[in-house]
């Protein structure tokens, strides 16, 4: 049984897939265009600039979590301040994990209508994603992970061949001025733009899942600056590219780049097969948004059957995802909205219980 249960357990490489997986979801619909909505020419010193801060954060995030190693969030919760926060906490999450592959889901599949079948029903595409995912979660996490392990250096590797495939198409003068609109708007408004690291929610709760949890500062040290490079990478190509992005509401504006590659005549219209490494590994973040909801709901009510809550998640992502009007308003929801409570429940809510349980523990150790 043990050894069972071992097998069961996340690897470093496989940690770090895993985080870096959920920023791609973000970065092939709308993100690397609200970056440059925002900050204008200062978009990449912005991204330079929350990565610092980020990193600092997760320092001190793995400098708290070590007082509860292989614990994970839900675990310190109930330390503070038992089952009630616990379950409080759990649910916070639950619903952020619904929430976002729900309108990640409706804005991905929306840029697929429009980019290849303008004739099919994007509730028809929706579908096709939420029955694959309950296929691929039957076969158990850990192809997940293999797949994920796969796919994310065949997208770190698009994502180069954009960038240097269309050096010959960039205007390097777009990133002046430097300080875009104005320091306050670069570095104080700004700061809104660390929400783009939302892998940061998952590890929380990857140390109780990991086959060695000593490992966890490096996975998520390396998590956080290779997401910043990504990012960096993303916002460049279209920054550089494209001056109307700034003003447009183009849809996947990632593909809209990819169109002008070309490596001699026999190697064009590489967009089709970007595409297609996205649309995988876009696949492995719901299934591994689902994990982790199913995950925090049997912590929270310790049940042994995890199969009919799993198609539960599924249901209720296909429900968020239609419930939109239009694109238009799934993204007005995602720029605007969603982003503050990725900030609210990601960064606040999870690093003060993380403050406060160590707090305690000082105070409990000190009477001890």
């Amino acid at each position: 049984m043990r050894k069972i249960e071992k097998s069961k357990k996340i690897g470093t490489i496989s940690a770090v897939m895993l985080t870096l997986s959920i920023v791609v979801s973000y970065v092939t619909s709308s993100l690397p265009r609200a970056f440059i909505n925002e900050t204008k020419s200062a978009t990449l010193l912005n991204i330079i600039y929350i990565t610092a801060i980020v990193l600092f954060i997760i320092l001190l995030f793995c400098r708290l979590i070590q007082k509860f190693p292989g614990l994970d969030l839900l675990d310190i919760s109930y330390f503070l301040g038992g089952n009630l926060l616990k379950n409080i906490v759990g649910s916070c999450f639950i619903f952020y994990f619904v929430v976002s592959s729900g309108l990640m889901l409706r804005n991905f599949c929306e840029g697929l209508v429009v980019v290849y079948y303008p004739l099919t029903s994007y509730i028809f595409v929706i579908l096709m994603f939420i029955v694959a995912i309950a296929f691929v979660n039957k076969l158990g996490f850990n192809s997940t992970l293999n797949t994920a392990a796969i796919v994310f250096p065949l997208v770190l590797i698009s994502i180069i061949l954009l960038f240097c495939g269309n050096l010959g198409n960039f205007s390097f003068r777009r990133i002046y001025p430097v300080l875009g609109d104005g320091f306050y708007n670069t570095f104080i408004l700004g700061l809104k733009n660390i929400g783009a690291f939302g892998g940061i929610c998952y590890l929380y709760f990857i140390p109780s899942m990991l086959k060695d949890p000593s490992k966890l500062k490096k996975i998520a040290v390396i998590s956080v600056i290779s997401t910043g490079l990504f990012i960096f990478l993303c916002v460049a190509t279209l920054l550089f590219m494209f001056s109307f992005f700034i003003n447009a509401d183009e849809i996947m504006p990632l593909f809209s780049a990819a169109r002008y590659i070309e490596f001699g005549s026999f190697f064009q219209r590489f967009e089709s097969v970007f595409l297609l490494i996205w649309i995988i590994s876009f696949g492995c973040y719901l299934s591994i948004s689902c994990k982790f909801s199913t995950h925090i709901f049997n912590k929270m009510f310790k049940l042994s059957d995890m199969k009919p809550i799993l198609n539960i998640f599924l249901i209720l992502i296909f429900a968020i995802s239609i419930f939109p009007k239009n694109y238009a308003s799934s993204n007005f929801f995602e720029i605007h909205i969603y982003r503050y409570l990725r900030i609210a429940i990601g960064f606040i809510l999870g690093m003060t219980i993380l403050i406060l349980a160590n707090l305690k523990k000082k105070k409990v150790g000190d009477k001890n």
